[in-house]
């Protein structure tokens, strides 16, 4: 069941931001963001927040400074994502670029598992000689790894955004914006933002300690074009500060100021840097990324992002590519087959969707929850085994659903069922005994039925209501194109009726509309639905400019329809 609703707006932030010169429509769409002043909207670096409002930031820069002038052997271990490994590639350069002596490691999602372990650490300490460990994008519930650390003598900066468990690490510093006591006004920066923020307050440091001025300082502004792909692609909340560093970020992309690396990824998925979008980052890099640490090593999406050398970069993304490409056609076989699962379990009375495959690959498994989720709307968790017989699984929710803590409740209620998890409200990971996947199916059914009412299983399109004739233009999308638009500050979405003049199906799957509305013609398409619709439609959509033969126009992008 989908329904449509149109988001409420305040009429005082919507009038105030009319008095200010803001464009009606867009004063209505960010209003309904909660935008109360044009202020609100700037995206220069001086709206960033300060970094002296994290917890422990200031000791994480007198230690990281201290290591510098001692010369200590610092590796960076990154997680194996795309945040993960733009978080190793910003701390690598950025403090390179301070002088500091640092290497890295990232954990073989199939070998290691994620985070701090205590076997990383022992290798790094053996095969880097490591005196720090700085944990990028993890960490947080790294207890035993830490643990470890400090047995071996080595010392640990945590720097992490991930939700905290009932048990913190001790003796170390950690960085996390939600660490219980840090009153950093934003929650959302991803693992790259916090190593962002952390590198900031370390130059600050070393410019009280006079190693260098503002004007000998480096500039860790050559670092947002990582800031930005790991921020977007990370899926965190787009609340103000992160829509700056992503701003920022594109900013230098589309004027060719980034990392070679990032060029090398635009080309081998032949987008147009000079046109850089949120959507390049999310869909195009981001999944080119995370595919090495899919099916691979992400060492190889890392080495991408830190070399200087445009040849061996264009190389590396070359095989980002092609692993991609076979990440998809994996990915494809396991959708049918969770198709033919999913059918006989009658996924409209339940709701939460868990299903397992012993020969499913650990590393897609997350991108399949995703999927399903966003098929039934139903908190989704799929499942493959490891070579150690456990059960790895990966969760996709529902807005309304926490993922993290229900993983948390189901432990509470069934131990040892749940050997380890951790996560976000709408992703997490988990493993589970060889012989917990029943147990753990109908516990985590039974908690969302204790929490979600039948009303919150229903897809919601959100949308912005009616939009105004004269707004099908390329001049109001180009000012729609001037904010980043994303998780927690939605893409504006439209709904009018409208009459279908012409339709066809394409490739067997997309349905390609000609439509009238108001003596108007427009054209749209709605992709992966290929069911016609009648005479007269209402539909949800987005503007798009579309360009064709060198021929730029307005074109629907058609996110729900139903006939009237």
């Amino acid at each position: 069941m989908t329904r449509i609703t149109t988001r409420p707006y305040s009429q005082e932030s919507f009038s105030q931001l009319c008095r200010t010169g803001v464009h009606p429509v867009l004063a209505r769409i960010f209003a309904a963001r909660g935008i109360t002043e044009a202020e609100e909207l700037s995206t220069g670096l001086s709206g960033m927040i300060s970094p002296v409002q994290l917890a422990h930031i200031g000791d994480a820069a007198g230690f990281l400074a201290d290591a510098i002038a001692a010369g200590r052997k610092i590796t960076v271990i990154a997680d194996y994502d795309c945040d993960g490994a733009t978080a190793c590639a910003v701390a690598l350069r950025g403090l390179r670029l301070l002088g500091a002596n640092v290497d890295y490691m990232v954990p073989n999602r199939f070998d290691n598992g994620y985070g701090l372990t205590p076997e990383i650490v022992r290798q790094a300490k053996e095969h880097h000689q490591t005196d720090i460990i700085l944990t990028v994008d993890n960490g947080i519930a790294s207890i035993k790894g830490i643990e470890e650390a400090l047995a071996l003598g080595m010392q640990v900066l945590v720097t992490d955004h991930h939700l905290p468990g009932d048990e913190l690490p001790r003796n170390c510093i950690v960085v996390n914006p939600n660490q219980p006591g840090c009153s950093f006004p934003s929650k959302n920066l991803a693992g790259v933002g916090v190593m962002f923020y952390v590198l900031l307050a370390l130059r600050a440091e070393m410019r009280r300690r006079k190693i260098f001025d503002e004007k000998t300082q480096p500039h860790l502004d050559q670092l947002l074009d990582l800031v930005a792909l790991g921020t977007f692609a990370d899926v965190v909340k787009l609340d103000a500060n992160n829509r700056i560093l992503v701003a920022q970020g594109l900013r230098r992309i589309r004027a060719g100021n980034m990392q070679p690396g990032m060029a090398a990824l635009f080309q081998v998925s032949g987008r147009d840097f000079r046109k850089a979008s949120p959507f390049d980052l999310g869909f195009t890099l981001g999944p080119r990324l995370n595919a090495a640490g899919r099916l691979s090593d992400m060492s190889l999406g890392i080495e991408c992002l830190i070399t200087d050398d445009r040849g061996k970069a264009l190389e590396m993304a070359d095989e980002l590519n092609r692993i991609n490409v076979e990440r998809r056609e994996i990915e494809a076989d396991m959708r049918i087959e969770a198709r033919e699962q999913i059918s006989k379990i009658h996924p409209e009375d339940r709701a939460t969707i868990s299903i397992l495959s012993e020969d499913w690959h650990q590393g897609i498994i997350g991108i399949l929850a995703s999927r399903i989720k966003e098929k039934y709307f139903r908190p989704a968790m799929a499942f493959a085994r490891d070579k150690d017989g456990k059960i790895r699984g990966s969760g996709r929710s529902i807005p309304e659903f926490h993922l993290r803590d229900a993983l948390d409740l189901v432990a509470k209620r069934h131990p040892g069922l749940i050997v380890q998890f951790g996560g976000h409200a709408m992703a997490a990971g988990l493993t589970l005994q060889p012989d917990g996947f029943d147990v753990f199916t109908q516990a985590f059914e039974n908690v969302a039925k204790e929490w979600l009412t039948h009303t919150q299983l229903e897809r919601i399109i959100e949308t912005d209501g009616s939009l105004d004739d004269d707004c099908f233009t390329l001049d109001f999308i180009g000012l729609l194109d001037t904010q980043v638009w994303g998780h927690g500050f939605p893409v504006p979405v439209f709904c009018d009726e409208f009459t279908v003049i012409n339709q066809r199906v394409l490739k067997e799957k997309h349905l390609r509309l000609q439509l009238e509305r108001n003596g108007k013609n427009y054209t749209a398409i709605q992709f992966g639905n290929n069911a016609t619709l009648p005479r007269r439609a209402r539909l949800a959509y987005r503007l798009d400019a579309n360009e064709f033969n060198g021929r730029t126009s307005v074109q629907l992008i058609v996110e729900h329809s139903e006939g009237i």
